[in-house]
């Protein structure tokens, strides 16, 4: 408990950041793990970053501004870690099971973090907005371009649609949360997930079937 996360890999803070906003972030994250968002003061934060007040005010104009910025590279990072894990050539029901796979160990890895961006975030109202309308884009853009590729070509498998990768998307995050909420293991979640995204992917290759004959 209270030990900064060093390892930008993991903590999902952007590396392009100066270094006094990366350990802002990685201070925000220690504080979140050990305490909570809510519970979780400016103080603390730069007592985990070992920084001062005003060079958190230098960087952030808030805790909710640095709690934002915190989400927006998790994100980014759990998008690039599930990009890297799916292989285009593999076999289609083989690609959603890297990518299931690659999302479930980066929760693992994270649960506060999770917790929070799915649970708190939406408390802070209009602030947090763009935040969720740019991370739903996202994941469901990552979607349809994992689905346009060799292996789901081979099975004559179009591209997934925007709004039914937004229901993956949605279903995922309720039942990510459940889990943590509750304490369980979440690599739990896999087999549903896996499941579920095989199904709406394998409907549309029904639909070709259906149309073509």
């Amino acid at each position: 408990m209270g030990v900064t996360v060093t390892d930008d890999r993991q903590s999902g803070v952007d590396d392009a950041a100066s270094p006094f906003r990366r350990r802002l972030l990685e201070g925000l994250d220690a504080s979140i793990n050990e305490r909570g968002y809510r519970d979780t003061t400016v103080a603390d934060i730069v007592r985990h970053a070992r920084t001062s007040k005003r060079t958190f005010y230098g960087e952030f104009s808030s805790k909710e501004d640095c709690f934002i910025d915190l989400l927006r590279t998790n994100n980014e990072e759990m998008i690039k870690r599930i990009r890297r894990a799916v292989d285009p050539e593999a076999d289609w029901q083989q690609q959603i099971r890297q990518a299931v796979a690659a999302y479930v160990e980066h929760i693992a890895s994270r649960p506060a973090i999770t917790l929070t961006w799915i649970r708190e975030a939406p408390a802070l109202g209009a602030v947090a907005q763009p935040l969720h309308r740019l991370a739903m884009s996202a994941f469901t853009d990552m979607l349809v371009d994992l689905s346009d590729s060799p292996g789901f070509r081979r099975a004559h498998i179009p591209p997934i649609t925007p709004p039914l990768a937004l229901i993956i998307v949605g279903g995922l995050r309720e039942l990510t949360a459940l889990y943590v909420e509750d304490g369980e293991d979440v690599h739990g979640i896999t087999e549903a997930a896996v499941t579920a995204s095989t199904a709406i992917l394998g409907m549309a290759r029904s639909n070709v079937r259906r149309a073509g004959a």
